[in-house]
């Protein structure tokens, strides 16, 4: 029972946790107005260092700044005891300000002053709390007077010389020199431990030519302490000579030193531990003696070194991690080894750590009545505990809130009431340290503003996607509605907008939308409102475009550029060449509608860009100019002269010939008038591809020479192809051809992999190198292969295939694995390690203990026991659950009993995982199994669980049948009632556009399945939205909406006009006289004759034609003409003529025959020839067929 309300309370909790997320702070802006007058509770931001360490010879400042409206006042604890400024003349207070100075120019220690500080920011509306600063004065001690006797060791002994410097704070550096200032040499024999001390991991005799001295640098006094020095006196069987020249395993047995296994001089013993804090440096270190000098190994058991975070240190004696992270626990070992033997260290290594935040609590700023949380979570090792202060009391003796609840590490605010506002403090911590965070919750009533510009003027492109901002602040939260030109309802859908923040959006702009737009900002404090002037512009396009010129030198050449535009906006016209601005002057001139080069050159051609601007967009278009020197090959001489493709380069020759390249050489072919862009040269060779051209490189238009690359023992022929603005040219005729010597192989295969495909073998594949790449015949590869973690030898075989299987292995073995490509030229490069597994095998243990928990109506928690890792047999890929739906909850329901899967990767010591997706109110079972890549292990214990009830589906079906004056409604049941249906829930409303009307609703019992409407009139619309209802609520809705009548205007009086007889035998009678008067009017046509178009258009043009100077014609004011056969009349308008066709056509739009020619722009000739010319050239027309028929 105690666990059922306990889970009941968890709900609960869990429900009212989702409810405060979903709330929303108010967000000031930081408009300087706003802040001006927003009254803010203290903020702490500026504070000394929580361990604050100054320099006894400077004066102390600890730093404590603050803001918030009322300015803070300021005042200080030393030790938990309040610190009286005034009162000691030795400490200031800085104005405005909590920063406290203490001199010492007339007296007293600084000492004194050491201790705890904690400073206090308040002002009406509450008091914010620093961090507790420690704080201490540097010390930098004497060494202590000592008389140092000399040290005797025998000669491969090992020796410690002890450092031990004074305490310092902060602690020193230490480092070993001579009395000459010399440092002394470090090796992986001699080395400075991590405590300061000198070891010697065998002392030899030259050991003793110098003194070793400790010394001490102090950072904050920046001074140096030196410790009296050691001296060393190494008793030796054999005199000491110079024997630098030797190795040391040489000058060991020269000198008759006995050899000895490695013993650790630190750490002590075999085993030793090590705790250090999350996101600090670990330092472990390993020193041994020895003879030979032993080497340091370092491993991780269990696992790699994380190598991307180590860094081995002082030859490999120091390992240090680097942001040490919880995963960087464990157990190291260091290895020292000499050729005598080997030892091992086993340092055990827990990672500890202060608090850090997962949720650092941030202000809050409410409106009377609104509700909010604070939520201050954080972890640490131990866990931290949490403890809540306002204005810097313990929150359980504040004064009580009743709008205030404590629920852990949140505090709920529930209707906040004007008065309460207060900073908040949550302390977070632990055995190593603490956090201090400081949150104010602010209550704000402020009456709505504007913060934008007032009566902005925004101009914007017709078709645009547009925005109108209407920035607000308030509190509490205005409501913001726009309204058009100071009229009718707010506007929101349709092609309309808005955005939260008060920005209007028109999806796309049209001329109508322009006007003045008024934004409305409205709380219960009062309202206030801005308008925006919206004027809408014709988009700014070329109409007439530059087209590209090909024109002789000394000639003129004009491109066009006519823009239409806004009449309203200024426009920029500028032109640009080879996107530089062109140099107008003299002899380059732009007018409002082209641009004239007089006079043409070389240097003018190149590529022309007209770019139109206006304040609001612009527009750009570009044409090539080409300049010919012949005057023959001017356009007005051919027109059909055109820049073309250019042509295959000629006369390929090879030189510079070498065992990988050569030098190719060619003539290129005439560019026809379009500069060659760049060459491509190809080639083939005749043994693997022969026949197939394939690119090798390119080069720029300006060079006719290369050096090519080459692959070994392929027979090379070349070929070149020229490149230009309009195309490739057609390739050069083959170059003679060349074969380079062969070579061992250059390439290593790729994508090397072992896997087994059973459990005792090993498939080696690898990607096989391109025929090309194999630089010589008798290409093949060799397999080599051992165990991995074993000192086997390498086996290797031989083989031309792209895989080799490797038999008899042990099941799931990690092997190394590396392939070798080799011809008849030699070996080619190995390649690297590659790390492949043996074949898998069916896991040998069921997972265990597999219980639910937590059952939903849609999901459950799964927990069970893991298995072994041995027992996986291979490679772990997942745990996975088998479930079914065994049958529903509901009699009679039939459920589909398929078998689903769910995969869950956990590698955890208690494994637990989610499963999702069931169906309510349903019977389930569930077992689990392991598996690997390839097999499954044997099942777990089978589990059944109910599904708890849930929300419904949709109804099976929703129909909408209208019969005026009323409506049914029928529906059935949802497939999937998820629980015991208790009824269902329709809601309809009036849809009118984008209007809605006031929603209604009913409700029915569950064996009601119909319903029926009357509607008030034909042309009501409803919108209904049906959902089927549990005791969990209502589930998904099913929404459809009634069927339109016709949109006439009816009503039960009217008699429809067009049923009645009378009114359609008047129709027809009308429609079969405009039938007769078209044939008469087109048999008058008909006998006027016509003649072809195709003779027309040979006709001498009349006067009124246009041609420009060259011959061309000018068809730009061609809608503009009138008709031969037309009269203008005294006030410049035209009048038709009598026969046009204009006056028998739909409109005005004249009609096209077959080959486009344009039927009544030709005046009718009554001469037979062109008659019957007529009748020939127009038998597929329409209108002919009329004629044929009079």
């Amino acid at each position: 029972m105690l666990t059922r309300r306990r889970e009941v309370a968890l709900a609960r909790l869990s429900l009212l946790l989702l409810f405060w997320r979903e709330v929303c702070t108010i967000e000031v802006p930081l408009d300087p107005k706003i802040q001006q007058d927003l009254k803010q509770p203290p903020t702490i931001v500026k504070q000394s260092l929580k361990d604050y360490i100054v320099d006894p010879r400077d004066n102390i400042i600890i730093e404590c700044e603050a803001k918030g409206n009322p300015v803070p006042t300021f005042s200080w604890r030393r030790n938990g005891k309040f610190f009286n400024v005034g009162k000691d003349p030795r400490v200031t207070m800085r104005k405005r300000s909590g920063t406290l100075e203490i001199g010492f120019r007339s007296g007293g220690r600084p000492e004194d002053y050491e201790g705890e500080y904690q400073c206090f920011a308040t002002n009406d509306f509450g008091t914010a709390l620093s961090n507790k600063i420690l704080l201490r004065v540097s010390k930098s001690p004497l060494w202590p007077k000592e008389v140092l006797e000399p040290v005797v060791v025998t000669e491969g002994s090992p020796l410690v010389l002890p450092c031990n410097p004074p305490p310092g704070l902060p602690p020193p550096h230490t480092f070993w020199m001579n009395s000459a200032m010399m440092p002394i040499t470090q090796d992986n024999r001699v080395s400075m431990g991590l405590n300061g001390d000198l070891y010697f991991s065998n002392v030899l005799a030259k050991d003793s030519t110098t003194d070793y001295s400790c010394n001490a640098r102090f950072m904050f006094t920046h001074t140096i302490q030196q410790k009296n020095p050691f001296i060393l006196k190494v008793q030796t069987k054999e005199p000491f000579n110079d024997t630098s020249g030797f190795n040391y395993t040489d000058l060991y047995s020269a000198r008759g030193v006995a050899e000895t296994t490695p013993t650790f001089l630190a750490p002590s013993g075999t085993v030793s531990s090590k705790m250090v804090l999350r996101g600090e440096e670990l330092l472990l270190e390993c020193i041994a003696a020895g003879v030979p000098t032993p080497s340091i190994k370092w491993f991780k058991k269990g696992g790699d070194l994380p190598m991307q975070k180590v860094r081995l240190e002082k030859f490999n004696k120091t390992l240090r991690v680097v942001g040490v992270s919880e995963e960087d626990s464990g157990e190291y070992i260091c290895m020292a080894n000499n050729k005598i033997g080997s030892i091992r260290h086993s340092i055990s290594v827990q990672v500890k750590a202060a608090p850090y935040w997962l949720d650092r609590p941030s202000n809050l700023v409410l409106a009377p009545d609104e509700n909010g949380r604070l939520v201050c979570r954080a972890n640490g090792n131990p866990k931290p505990s949490i403890q809540w202060l306002v204005n810097g009391e313990p929150i359980e003796t504040a004064p009580p809130n009743p709008s205030r609840k404590e629920m852990g590490d949140t505090l709920i605010f529930r209707s906040v009431q004007i008065g309460s506002s207060s900073v908040y403090q949550c302390n977070a911590s632990n055995e190593h340290g603490y956090l201090l965070a400081n949150a104010f919750v602010s209550i704000l009533d402020m009456a709505p503003r504007m913060l934008g510009p007032k009566n902005q003027l925004l101009k914007v492109i017709e078709n645009k996607r547009t925005f109108l901002d209407c920035p607000f602040f308030g509190s509490p939260l205005p409501e913001l509605r726009w309204f058009k030109n100071g009229q009718g309802s707010g506007l929101d859908g349709g092609h309309y907008r808005v955005y939260i923040n008060g920005t209007l959006e028109i999806k796309r702009v049209r001329p109508e939308d322009q006007g003045t737009y008024t934004c409305v900002a409205s709380n219960i404090m009062g309202k206030v409102e801005n308008q925006v002037r919206l004027e809408v512009k014709e988009p700014t396009r070329i109409d007439r475009a530059p087209a590209h010129l090909t024109v002789t030198r000394g000639s003129l050449a004009r491109f066009d550029c006519r823009v239409k535009s806004d009449p309203t906006l200024p426009i920029t016209v500028t032109w640009l060449k080879d996107d530089k601005p062109v140099n107008l002057g003299w002899r380059l001139k732009k007018d409002k509608d082209s641009l004239s080069i007089p006079n043409v050159h070389e240097g003018d051609e190149g590529t022309y860009t007209c770019t139109v601007k206006t304040e609001l967009d612009e527009d750009s278009a570009s044409a090539r100019l080409t300049v010919l020197e012949d005057e023959s090959l001017s356009p007005s001489n051919r027109s059909a002269m055109h820049a073309d493709r250019p042509d295959p380069p000629m006369d390929l020759e090879l030189s510079d010939l070498a065992e990988r390249s050569l030098r190719l050489t060619w003539i290129p072919g005439d560019d026809n008038h379009s500069p060659i862009r760049q060459f491509l040269i190809q080639y083939e060779e005749n043994h693997w591809d022969p026949g197939k051209w394939q690119n090798l490189t390119s080069c720029p238009g300006n060079l006719n020479t290369i050096i090519l690359e080459l692959s070994p023992f392929i027979n090379y022929q070349f070929r070149v192809i020229a490149i230009n603005d309009i195309g490739p040219s057609e390739p050069s005729l083959p170059s003679p051809r060349y074969r380079t010597s062969g070579a061992p192989p250059d390439a290593i295969p790729g994508n090397i992999q072992g896997m087994g495909t059973k459990k005792t073998n090993m498939e080696v594949t690898w990607k096989p190198l391109p025929d090309k790449e194999g630089n010589g015949p008798n290409l093949r590869y060799v397999v080599w292969w051992r165990r991995q973690d074993t000192a086997d030898e390498w086996k290797n075989i031989t083989t031309k295939e792209a895989k080799h299987v490797v038999h008899n292995t042990d099941t799931y073995t990690p092997y190394e694995i590396k392939v070798q490509a080799i011809n008849d030229f030699g070996r080619g490069p190995e390649s690297h390690v590659v790390i492949g597994h043996s074949g898998e095998d069916r896991p040998t243990e069921a997972p265990t203990n597999l219980q639910v928990s937590k059952v939903d109506s849609t999901k459950v928690n799964v927990h069970w026991n893991p298995v072994d890792p041995s027992s996986i047999m291979g490679e772990f890929k997942e745990y996975r659950a088998y479930y079914w739906r065994e049958s529903s909850l509901l009699k009679g329901l039939s459920v589909n009993q398929e078998k689903k899967t769910k995969g869950f990767y956990v590698t955890s010591d208690e494994p637990t995982g989610i499963l999702t997706g069931l169906i309510p109110y349903s019977n389930y079972k569930m077992y689990m199994v392991v598996a690997n890549k390839q097999y499954e292990g044997p099942q777990s214990n089978t589990v059944k669980f109910q599904t708890k009830e849930g929300v419904p589906a949709a109804p099976k079906f929703f129909k909408i049948v209208q019969r005026y004056p009323d409506v049914y409604l029928e529906w059935d049941k949802p497939l999937e009632p998820n629980g015991i249906l208790i009824g269902y829930m329709l809601k309809y409303q009036t849809v009118n556009g984008t209007r809605l009307g006031r929603m209604h609703m009913e409700n029915f019992l569950p064996n009601v399945t119909d319903f029926s409407l009357r509607l008030p009139d034909r042309y009501t619309h409803y919108k209904f939205f049906l959902a089927a209802r549990t005791q969990v609520g209502a589930g998904e809705v099913y929404a459809e909406e009634s069927p339109h009548f016709t949109n006439e205007a009816y009503s039960k009086d009217q008699v429809d006009i067009a049923t009645q007889g009378w009114f359609i035998g008047l129709m027809c009678a009308i429609a079969l006289l405009v039938l007769i008067l078209l044939i008469v009017c087109f048999i008058k046509r008909s006998r006027g004759g016509k003649y072809p178009v195709r003779d027309k258009k040979d006709l001498p043009l009349d006067s009124v034609d246009q041609k420009d100077q060259d011959g061309s014609f000018d068809y730009r004011d061609e809608d503009n003409k009138p008709l031969q056969g037309s009269q203008t009349s005294l006030d410049g308008n035209v009048k038709e003529s009598d026969d046009s066709l204009v006056d028998y056509g739909e409109g005005g739009d004249g009609q096209f025959n077959e080959d486009g020619s344009f039927i009544g722009q030709y005046t009718v000739k009554k001469d037979k020839e062109e008659t019957e010319g007529n009748e020939s050239s127009e038998a597929t027309s329409p209108v002919n067929a009329i004629y044929s028929l009079a």
